[in-house]
């Protein structure tokens, strides 16, 4: 396994102890007889990416990786 691999087996075993954590408390709080705790909401760092096309004026000092440079034609 990779280091990205390592690290994604990680972050999936951390959410899936974050969601099992929160149940428990969510079922203490039932049995006590309290007001269960609200579910856990989406994490603020993710960002959404619109399907409109990007401004082709961003790329006009860019090459098409893997293609070669502007005025030259693919290998």
């Amino acid at each position: 396994m990779s280091l990205q691999d390592d690290l994604a087996a990680v972050k999936g075993c951390l959410e899936d102890l974050v969601r099992t954590v929160g149940q428990l408390e969510r079922g203490i709080a039932a049995e006590r007889g309290g007001v269960p705790a609200p579910p856990p909401r989406r994490p603020e760092d993710l960002v959404t990416i619109p399907d409109t096309p990007y401004d082709s004026g961003l790329w006009t000092d860019s090459d098409d990786e893997g293609l070669g440079g502007r005025d030259r034609r693919a290998p």
